[in-house]
C-alpha cells in the first residue's frame, strides 16, 4: 500500500539524461546528517534565476528556453517536484469563472498532452473529461455561464440531465441532482512527472538545475534586481523568479527592499482507497460537487477523494519550518463532513478499505486568484505563485505568460486579474492572510453570484466618513482594501434579507438604487469617491509638463484649473491606466485614477519618470476625501456653500478651482462626474470632510438631496456609455478602439508613448469596436440578469464578450458593454471592424446560454432620449456623442 501511495505521488527521483544535473541527485540527504559537497557548483552569474522547482518554476523554465533565452539557472531547495506539486491530486479542469484562467487551463491541457511525446517522460496524462454537479438551480445556472464561456472558446462542453450522469459514472448518486456539466476534454496527470518533463526540456535547452539550494537572499541596488545568496554561493542576475508556492511570501522578504506576495497555506486533505472489487475504468470521469464540497476521481482502480470544507485549518503562519513537505498529521474529525460528502455522493464505497488520508499543503490568496507579475518595487523581481489548489490546472499557461512577460516586456493576454500589483502592502499582514484564506478556502465551493463580497480583512481602509454613513443604512463592498458604499437601505427596509438575498436574478436591492437614479437625475445625491487613487506631480521648471506629455496620450499643456480626461497607454496604445488629471498651477498637476490603481499606477509613472531631484511625484490618496456631487440641483447647493456663482458660465465643464466651502478652505472642486450627469466632484483635505459633508447634507435638504452609493453610479456611467478602466479598458484596449479618439491629441507637438501604434490604427483601422447593446426581449423582473463576461453573437455568429452591464433606470432596458470582433467566416482570421460592420448586424446577449435579442450603439443616447417613458415608447435611435 505505501508503495502504491507513492507511485501516486510521483516522489520520483530527479534522473534524466544530461549530466550536467543528474548528478545533483546523488546524495539523498538527511537534514540532520552532515552534507557532502555537491558535485556541480553554482555558476558565477546567469540572465535568469528562478526560486523553486515545482509545477511553476519548472513552467517558467520550459518556457522561457522555448523563447530563445538560456541563460538560466533553477534553483530548488529540496528535490524537484517534491513540494506542493508532489501532493496535487493532478485533476487538470478547463471549468474556470475567469477568462485569463479558462485560457491557462485550456494552455495547460494541451500542453500536456504532447509532453511525454516531446521529452520521453511519462507525464500520466489521461483524457478522462470531468462533470460538476449541480444540486441546486441556481449552481447549475452558475454551470451553464460556465459553459457558455467555454463553448464560444471552443472547449467542447454541454449541460447534462441526471440521467446522463449515471451514464458516464454509474456509481455517482443522482437523486438530488438538477444537472450538469460535462467538459469531456479534461484530463489526469502525475503532478509531479509533469514538472520532471518540463525540467527535462529545459535541461535540453540549456537551463541549469540545482538541487538542495536554498535561496537565503535576493540582492536588489538602486530599485532593481542584481544576484540572489544560497547556501552554496552567490549568483549575479538579471532578473529573479520566485516560484516558491507556499514559501514565497518568506522569501520575498528576504531582499533588501520588501516584495509583498499575499498568500497564506492550509492544509488540504484527501484520501486514498484500495482498487475496487470491479477495478475503476482509468477514463471514467472525475466528478467535481461543489454543493458536497469534493471531488472524485479514479486512482489505480480506486478512488481519490477530496475537497474544500467549511472549517480550513492555516498552516505556517509563523513562517518557514521545514524544507520539504514532509506528510502532514492525519485528521480523521476534520475529514468526516467531506468523507460524509463522498459516501453519499458515491454510497457503494461503505465496504471499500482506505488505504490512506493525506494532508498536505496549499497556498490560497486574498482574493481566489493567483500572483503573477513585476514587483512594482523591485524591477527584475517576477512572481508566480498562489494557485489556491489550481497549480497543475494553471501550470502550463500561467509559465507561458510570466515567460512573455519577461521577454517581451508583457504577455499576450490581458493578465490583469492576476497581476501582482492588484494588491498593495496592506494586504500583506499576517494576521489579515490567516483570516482571510479562512474564508477562500471554503469559497472554492460556494455558488459566487454577482456581487458577492469577502468578509474578512474588512473595515481596513476607509473614509473620515465611514460612521456617519454607516449609521445612515451604507451597505459595504470592499475595493483595494477600501470600503465603498453600495446603497443605502432606507429606514423601514428589511436589513438581514437584504443582505443575504443572493441572485443571478433581480436583486432586492433594485428599487433602493432606481430611487437613488431617480434622484441623481432629478435633484442632488453625495457619493463618497474617497478611494480614489490620487496623485499630485511638481517640479521646479517645466519638467512635470514635459514627462506628462511624453507619458499621457492627451494634450496636458492647458491654461492653469483646466481638467483633462486622458489615457496612459503603452507601447501598444492600450490603456495602462484611465485617469483625469487637473493643472492646478503651471508646474503643478493633480491626478486621479481608479482605486484599484494606486499600486499599478505609481509604478508605472515611477520607472517612467526621469531621475531628476526637481520632479516629484507624491500619493495624495489618504491626503483628500472625495465627495461626488450628482444632479441638477448640485449647482445650487454648491453656490449656496461658497457664495460663489457655480453656473456654467462661471465654472465651465472640466474646470478646476481651490475654494471655501462652509468653513473650510482648500477645497478642489471639479466639474466633473464620472457619470456624464451634471455636477460637481469636490476633494476635500480629511480634517475638513465631516465639516463639508455636514453643511452639504444641511444644505441640499430643500434640494432633495440625499446619499447614494456605486452601483447608482454604475447604471448612470453605463447607460451614457462610459467605459470604466479594469472593467471595460485594460492594456489591450486602445483609445480607437473604445471611441476615445477625442481623448488623444496625435499632433500635441512631442512624441507620446504609444503614438505609434495610434497612428497605424488611425490609418489601417482596428480589430474591435467597443459597443452598446440594449437588451430588446429581456424581462427584467423573470430572466436571468447579464453582468459581464456574457457572449455576443452577430448574425448568429460569436463576435466578442460582454464587459460590463446596468440596468438602465430611464430606459427601462438592461445596457451592456462590450467589444465586437470580425472573424472571417472560412479562415477565422480577424478583420478590421467598421461602422457599417456594427450598424448592419443583428444581435443576441448569451446569459447561461438563453439569448437575448439586442441593439448595438456606437454612441450613447442623447439626453432627449434618457428621459423615463415605457418601454414601447423609447425611440432607439438619436444617439449623440456626449
Amino acid at each position: 500500500a505505501v508503495g502504491m501511495f507513492l507511485r501516486l505521488l510521483s516522489d520520483v527521483r530527479w534522473q534524466a539524461a544530461n549530466p550536467k544535473w543528474r548528478t545533483t541527485t546523488c546524495c539523498r540527504r538527511s537534514t540532520l546528517s552532515t552534507e557532502e559537497p555537491h558535485p556541480v557548483s553554482l555558476p558565477a552569474q546567469a540572465q535568469v534565476v528562478i526560486c523553486g522547482g515545482g509545477i511553476m518554476g519548472t513552467s517558467v523554465a520550459y518556457h522561457l528556453s522555448k523563447m530563445g533565452w538560456k541563460d538560466i539557472v533553477l534553483l530548488e531547495q529540496g528535490r524537484l517536484a517534491a513540494g506542493t506539486t508532489r501532493f496535487c491530486a493532478g485533476i487538470v479542469s478547463t471549468a474556470r469563472h475567469a477568462s485569463i484562467e479558462l485560457k491557462m487551463a485550456d494552455y495547460s491541457n494541451k500542453l500536456y498532452q504532447q509532453l511525454e511525446q516531446e521529452t520521453g517522460v511519462n507525464t500520466g496524462y489521461t483524457k478522462t473529461g470531468s462533470i460538476s454537479l449541480a444540486q441546486t438551480q441556481d449552481r447549475l445556472i452558475s454551470l451553464k455561464r460556465i459553459a457558455s464561456s467555454l463553448n464560444v472558446m471552443g472547449i467542447p462542453c454541454e449541460i447534462i440531465t441526471p440521467k446522463q450522469v449515471a451514464q458516464l459514472h454509474p456509481l455517482i448518486n443522482i437523486h438530488d441532482l438538477v444537472g450538469a456539466m460535462y467538459v469531456p476534454e479534461d484530463a489526469l496527470v502525475s503532478s509531479a512527472n509533469v514538472s520532471l518533463a518540463l525540467a527535462t526540456a529545459a535541461s535540453r535547452n540549456g537551463v541549469q538545475i540545482h538541487e538542495r539550494t536554498s535561496v537565503s537572499h535576493v540582492s536588489i541596488q538602486k530599485g532593481r534586481v542584481t544576484g540572489v545568496e544560497t547556501d552554496r554561493g552567490q549568483i549575479q542576475c538579471k532578473y529573479f523568479v520566485n516560484c516558491a508556492g507556499q514559501w514565497a511570501y518568506e522569501l520575498g522578504h528576504s531582499g533588501e527592499e520588501p516584495v509583498n506576495i499575499p498568500l497564506h497555506a492550509c492544509e488540504h486533505f484527501y484520501l486514498l482507497t484500495h482498487p475496487l472489487k470491479e477495478p475503476l475504468a482509468s477514463n471514467l470521469p472525475t466528478i467535481v460537487d461543489p454543493d458536497g464540497r469534493i471531488y472524485i476521481r479514479n486512482w489505480q482502480g480506486g478512488i481519490l477523494s477530496g475537497g474544500f470544507e467549511k472549517n480550513p485549518k492555516p498552516l505556517f503562519t509563523e513562517g518557514r519550518n521545514q524544507l520539504e513537505i514532509q506528510n502532514l498529521q492525519e485528521d480523521w474529525d476534520h475529514f468526516e463532513p467531506l468523507l460524509s460528502a463522498l459516501l453519499r455522493r458515491m454510497p457503494d464505497l461503505e465496504a471499500l478499505q482506505i488505504m490512506q488520508l493525506v494532508n498536505c499543503p496549499e497556498s490560497f490568496t486574498p482574493d481566489m486568484r493567483c500572483i503573477m507579475g513585476e514587483s512594482p518595487t523591485v524591477q527584475g523581481y517576477f512572481v508566480l505563485a498562489g494557485m489556491n489548489s489550481a497549480g497543475i490546472s494553471y501550470g502550463g499557461g500561467a509559465g507561458k505568460y510570466l515567460a512573455e512577460w519577461m521577454v517581451n516586456g508583457y504577455p499576450s493576454q490581458n493578465v490583469w486579474p492576476l497581476d501582482l500589483k492588484r494588491f498593495g502592502t496592506l494586504q500583506s499582514s499576517r494576521t489579515f492572510l490567516r483570516h482571510r484564506v479562512m474564508e477562500v478556502m471554503p469559497l472554492m465551493c460556494d455558488l459566487k453570484v454577482p456581487r458577492w463580497d469577502f468578509q474578512t480583512g474588512r473595515q481596513l481602509r476607509t473614509s473620515p466618513l465611514y460612521d456617519r454613513l454607516d449609521a445612515q443604512g451604507a451597505r459595504w463592498m470592499e475595493k483595494h482594501g477600501f470600503e465603498r458604499v453600495k446603497y443605502f437601505v432606507p429606514p423601514g427596509k428589511d436589513l438581514l434579507d437584504l443582505d443575504q438575498s443572493k441572485t443571478f436574478y433581480k436583486p432586492d436591492w433594485f428599487d433602493i438604487v432606481g430611487s437613488e437614479v431617480k434622484c441623481c437625475k432629478e435633484a442632488v445625491c453625495v457619493i463618497d469617491m474617497s478611494s480614489f487613487t490620487k496623485f499630485e506631480i511638481s517640479s521646479t521648471g517645466d519638467q512635470a509638463l514635459e514627462t506628462l506629455q511624453y507619458l499621457f496620450s492627451n494634450d496636458l499643456d492647458v491654461p492653469v484649473g483646466h481638467v483633462v480626461h486622458t489615457g496612459m497607454l503603452n507601447e501598444k496604445g492600450g490603456y495602462e491606466n484611465d485617469c483625469s488629471i487637473a493643472r492646478l498651477s503651471k508646474r503643478s498637476f493633480f491626478m486621479i485614477s481608479p482605486t484599484d490603481q494606486q499600486v499599478h499606477c505609481w509604478a508605472w509613472l515611477k520607472n517612467r519618470l526621469p531621475d531628476d531631484s526637481n520632479l516629484t511625484m507624491e500619493d495624495v490618496t489618504w491626503k483628500y476625501t472625495a465627495l461626488n456631487l450628482i444632479g441638477p440641483r448640485a449647482v445650487d447647493v454648491l453656490s449656496e456653500l461658497s457664495y460663489a456663482p457655480m453656473t456654467p458660465e462661471h465654472f465651465p465643464s472640466l474646470f478646476c478651482k481651490e475654494m471655501s466651502v462652509g468653513y473650510a478652505n482648500g477645497i478642489r472642486v471639479m466639474s466633473i462626474t464620472h457619470t456624464g450627469e451634471p455636477g460637481f466632484m469636490l476633494y476635500i483635505p480629511i480634517e475638513y470632510a465631516l465639516h463639508v459633508y455636514n453643511e452639504v447634507m444641511n444644505m441640499g435638504q430643500k434640494y432633495g438631496i440625499r446619499n447614494a452609493g456605486y452601483y447608482a453610479l454604475r447604471s448612470l456611467r453605463i447607460e451614457k456609455f462610459f467605459a470604466f478602466w479594469g472593467q471595460d479598458l485594460d492594456a489591450f484596449t486602445t483609445p480607437m478602439e473604445c471611441g476615445r479618439e477625442f481623448q488623444v491629441k496625435l499632433e500635441k507637438g512631442m512624441q507620446f508613448v504609444g503614438q505609434e501604434a495610434l497612428l497605424e490604427q488611425k490609418q489601417n483601422g482596428v480589430y474591435k469596436r467597443f459597443t452598446m447593446f440594449i437588451l430588446e426581449d429581456h424581462d427584467t423582473d423573470m430572466d436571468l440578469w447579464p453582468w459581464w463576461g456574457e457572449p455576443i453573437f452577430r448574425n448568429g455568429r460569436y463576435v466578442g464578450k460582454t464587459t460590463s452591464s446596468a440596468y438602465s433606470y430611464s430606459l427601462e432596458r438592461h445596457v451592456c458593454l462590450g467589444f465586437v470582433h470580425h472573424f472571417d467566416e472560412k479562415t477565422g482570421e480577424e478583420l478590421v471592424v467598421t461602422t457599417d460592420f456594427i450598424n448592419q448586424g443583428e444581435y443576441e446577449i448569451s446569459i447561461a446560454g438563453q439569448r437575448f435579442q439586442a441593439k448595438a450603439k456606437l454612441y450613447p443616447f442623447s439626453s432627449l432620449f434618457t428621459h423615463r417613458r415605457r418601454k414601447d415608447e423609447v425611440e432607439l435611435s438619436g444617439y449623440q456623442r456626449e
